[in-house]
């Protein structure tokens, strides 16, 4: 066991308080309206208030979603007199790659992507054997300060449109589809809300963003809703109103401590809720929804690794049942640069596995594709 009386705490690691950022800078001028930002009906009436025929949105919307086209030159069933006017309301252009890194021989990558307004965030694509993975962000920067996070040390810019967060997705799509990923054309399986931003912090852009996801092509992408995953860092109240959207997505909770004095200081928002409070809130989605809660648990040498708290951990989470409701998700903390936290020793991480399992825990520890391009989690700053 390791001796937790010389455990050093967050301010002795080098982090200093910082303020918690809910809302972004007003007088913003927000993302262009595009069709993923809208309803099917929606985006008739849009064409219509235009003096546009109304049925072509629904060809619009096949070229976007199903036939994942970015060139209006292609999409010949529109009238070449009204197909600028056409493509102008409802497919305006949302975002500019700057660049893209690769890694895992290309079946990793990362884009840096410039928003309208001069924004930037990042998405990370991934493909694994069977499955291809999309991390997206859901706003420029982050407020909730977690001080092991480069994204949360860089604040909060403001929040991204449904369109932007989706375009996210379907430029990963294209990507695909064109085969210039390695491994042969494919699909996005997968889309983890795990990029850059607190995502239940930018509510109804999220879930906007999630029910075009997986409506039905062509008003959507046609994706399984049990193909996604929303993560927060305990946004208490959000995560009680997921609860009751009837969206059967999964939730992953970043928990990163079992004990109200640790986490108060690597997730600050836990001064607001506590870990009691939010444990049970997520209990409470994996009842309602039965679909299992992931508690993702990022190691830290010596802040939050000790044996003792993975015994307080699965005291925490079996205090609610042991019917199989979570799942923790450990995480090989990823190097920053200028960070002093560094990643647990294996030795360490080995025996908080172990202690998890032995309370009856499913645990595994997470894949770290893209740490050399700073693509994995807690890595994204969206640098120039």
């Amino acid at each position: 066991m390791s001796d937790t009386s010389q455990a050093p705490t967050p301010e002795a690691a080098g982090s200093t308080p910082l303020t918690l950022v809910f809302d972004e800078p007003r007088g913003r001028k927000k993302p262009p309206r595009h069709l993923a930002d809208l309803t099917a009906p929606e985006r008739k009436t849009l064409l219509e208030e235009q003096g546009l025929p109304g049925f072509r949105a629904k060809q619009l919307s096949t070229h976007y979603f199903s036939r994942l086209v970015d060139d209006p030159a292609e999409m010949t069933d529109l009238p070449a007199g009204q197909r600028d006017a056409l493509v102008g309301a409802l497919l305006p252009s949302l975002m500019t790659p700057l660049r893209t890194l690769e890694a895992d021989k290309g079946t990793t990558r990362k884009t840096l992507w410039k928003l309208f307004d001069g924004a930037l965030v990042e998405s990370v694509l991934m493909r694994y054997p069977g499955r291809v993975t999309m991390c997206v962000s859901s706003q420029a920067g982050c407020g909730m300060a977690c001080p092991f996070c480069a994204t949360g040390q860089g604040g909060l810019q403001r929040n991204m449109s449904t369109a932007e967060i989706v375009e996210q997705v379907v430029a990963g799509a294209r990507s695909l589809a064109r085969d210039e990923v390695p491994g042969g054309p494919g699909r996005v399986s997968n889309v983890v809300f795990m990029g850059m931003g607190e995502p239940l912090a930018n509510y109804k852009a999220v879930i906007g963003a999630v029910r075009r996801l997986t409506e039905p092509a062509p008003d959507g992408l046609g994706m399984s809703a049990r193909g996604i995953t929303v993560s927060t860092v305990g946004l208490v109240p959000r995560i009680r109103q997921l609860t009751e959207e009837g969206i059967p997505v999964t939730l992953a909770l970043s928990l990163h401590a079992p004990d109200d004095e640790l986490r108060n200081e690597l997730v600050p928002i836990n001064t607001r809720y506590s870990v009691v409070e939010t444990v049970e809130a997520a209990w409470d989605y994996a009842r309602v929804t039965k679909r299992r809660v992931s508690i993702e648990y990022a190691m830290m040498r010596g802040i939050n690794d000790q044996a003792w708290r993975a015994d307080l951990l699965g005291d925490v989470l079996n205090s609610y049942g042991d019917w199989g409701w979570v799942h923790v998700n450990l995480i090989p903390l990823n190097p920053t640069p200028g960070s002093k936290w560094t990643a647990s020793d294996p030795a360490d991480e080995r025996e908080f596995v172990f202690r998890l399992e032995a309370k009856g825990i499913p645990t595994t520890v997470r894949d770290t594709r893209g740490s050399d391009i700073d693509g994995a989690c807690g890595q994204l700053a969206a640098v120039e």
